[in-house]
């Protein structure tokens, strides 16, 4: 949506009270890519079906088997139960499986919002996305993603739900027609099957009639009682979190004094947010946010045909809760919490675990020895007044801490060790009437994780970089039908894991992303009908695809088409050498 007040208390409707469902993995090639833009091609009315520079998805060259699991018309559904149906893995391929890919297939034409959107299996959230903003001809697009993490849910039946909340009425016609498609690859002698966790357990309310995610108010916290296996060896918590209304990009809030100046046009609360995991009431990790922006968001042409970051590949966040197992393994109930630290509005947030257990034992123990993470960041905020009326703030905050470990398992003792770095900083130029904004803000830094097993010492490293400036102006805001918006967008992510054995100085890389959109775009509507609209983009992602090898690609995009599309040679170390440069 736009990033008006007005709006954003639409969204509040139509994100919080509505959900929706899919996401991730790279968008298809639409046949036209390449092609000229239309004669005097306007994206607000008329623009390619999107598409992205990300790696597609792998397929394993061996046998599988498909399920048609969703084929459904989303009308009207605003405040409805999700989609439900039951997904069944194939009597020709039941499991172990080398991989599971999900794919999503959709398309809407006419006039809508975007939406967030949401699959679960067995209440776990294995999908979630936004969708896309049509044209009166229609768009369609498809994205797939590997979920065979979640192969020990999917090796039963399975209740699944597709939330996609949804208004038509004579303003908004659009109907988004779904189709969701699971496909199972066999193991075999050349194909193993896929290592995975032992057991998955969903936090979010899987006995709610409606989708199981969780909304957090301001200030607010989701709370779940799980009662772990007694022999539980190791936990990952797989995390999604998503603002709306005012957070729904609050990444551009300011001070709530600041904010009070020009209501129709500023959120308050600030801009620094993090995503804060509890272990009965302890803290117990935390994570970053992409700045995330809808296909609609700041101005919907920036992003046609090609979508922001994260838009349609929403990707989730990993938070290792191992150094906890040994006290975890009990058997008493412990309450793991999320908080959206900062919310300033509503966030949908949802949990999955991910366990490992000790075959040879039926119980484990052990205890946390460290643990110096604390429940509140020190964030410092400065606003300078400036002589042409506008108002300069500065944000900045870090972290560093570290939390260790032990369990008792029929191996030994082995202690795990999380340790975290990262630096805040946002800058923002606020013109005086709240019209104009030009902001930076640069997020990095590193996770590290070190298991001791008794001499053997494995460590793996997750580090990530999200700059984003955005530069906006708003000369005209009327109403919902009668205003002007102008922007430009540059936006970055750069993820690097790496993993070493023993002793050694070396890191290894295992993947790398940096992928980059730098867009610009306006559009303006008088008495409801788009009076100026116009877009130019380009993306470039290098980095690894799943199997490991080298992916570059570029896009180029003009009047909603696009207009180059390249694909070239690369090499993993020189693209981990450029991604850390940034």
């Amino acid at each position: 949506m736009f990033r008006h007040r007005w709006v954003r208390a639409l969204r509040r409707i139509s994100v919080v009270s509505a959900s929706i469902a899919l996401a991730g993995g790279a968008l298809a090639v639409p046949a036209d890519a390449g092609s000229a833009p239309k004669p005097g091609s306007n994206p607000a009315v008329d623009y390619q079906d999107p598409v992205d520079a990300l790696p597609p998805v792998s397929r394993p060259d061996t046998g599988h088997c498909a399920v048609t699991a969703v084929d459904h018309e989303f009308g009207n559904t605003l405040g409805g139960p999700p989609y439900t149906t039951t997904l069944t893995p194939p009597d020709k391929c039941q499991g172990p499986w080398n991989k599971v890919v999900l794919d999503w297939s959709a398309s809407v034409k006419g006039r809508q919002y975007d939406r967030l959107a949401a699959v679960f299996v067995g209440g776990a959230e294995i999908f979630r996305t936004s969708t896309a903003e049509p044209d009166d001809d229609g768009i369609s697009w498809h994205v797939a993603k590997d979920i065979t993490d979640f192969a020990p849910l999917l090796k039963d039946p399975q209740k699944l739900q597709l939330e996609l909340g949804n208004v038509v009425n004579d303003t908004y016609t659009g109907v988004y027609k779904v189709k969701l498609t699971i496909t199972y690859y066999r193991a075999d002698k050349r194909h193993p099957a896929a290592s995975t966790a032992d057991r998955i357990v969903p936090l979010g309310d899987t006995g709610s009639t409606g989708a199981p995610w969780m909304t957090v108010g301001k200030g607010g916290s989701t709370s779940t009682d799980v009662t772990f296996p007694r022999n539980l060896t190791a936990a990952r918590l797989q995390v999604y979190a998503r603002g709306g209304g005012c957070d729904e990009q609050w990444f551009d809030a300011v001070p709530s004094d600041l904010a009070a100046t020009a209501p129709d046009y500023l959120c308050g609360g600030g801009p620094y947010r993090e995503v804060q995991i509890a272990v009965d009431g302890r803290p117990a990790g935390l994570a970053q946010p992409y700045p995330v922006v809808y296909s609609g968001g700041i101005v919907p042409t920036l992003w046609r045909p090609v979508p922001a970051i994260d838009q349609f590949r929403t990707e989730a966040y990993d938070i290792d809760l191992t150094p906890f197992a040994g006290e975890l393994a009990d058997g008493r109930p412990h309450a793991i919490s999320i908080t959206p630290y900062g919310a300033a509005d509503s966030w949908i947030v949802d949990g999955s675990l991910f366990l490992r257990t000790d075959a040879h034992a039926a119980r484990t123990g052990g205890r946390v020895t460290v643990d110096t993470l604390t429940d509140r960041p020190l964030v410092k905020t400065v606003q300078t007044p400036r002589g042409d009326g506008s108002t300069h703030v500065a944000v900045s905050t870090g972290r560093s801490w570290k939390i260790s470990g032990y369990v008792r398992t029929s191996k030994g003792r082995v202690t795990t060790t999380v340790e975290q770095n990262f630096s805040y900083t946002n800058e923002d130029t606020v013109s005086r009437t709240g019209q104009q904004q030009t902001m930076h803000q640069r997020d990095h830094g590193a996770t590290t994780v070190t298991t001791k097993t008794g001499a053997r010492i494995e460590a793996r490293r997750h580090a990530w970089s999200y700059p984003i400036d955005v530069d906006m102006d708003t000369p005209l805001y009327g109403d919902y039908n009668n205003y002007e918006l102008k922007a430009a967008v540059t936006q970055r992510r750069v993820l690097l894991d790496t993993s070493r054995t023993g002793h050694a100085q070396r890191w290894r890389t295992d993947a790398v992303t940096d992928d980059t959109v730098d867009t610009t775009g306006s559009l303006a509507r008088e008495n409801g009908a788009v009076r100026a609209a116009d877009g130019a983009s380009s993306e470039t992602y290098r980095g690894t695809t799943d199997t490991g090898a080298c992916y570059s690609r570029s896009l180029t995009t003009a009047h909603g088409w696009v207009t180059g599309d390249r694909q070239s040679h690369c090499r993993v170390p020189d693209v981990v050498r450029e991604a850390l440069k940034g």
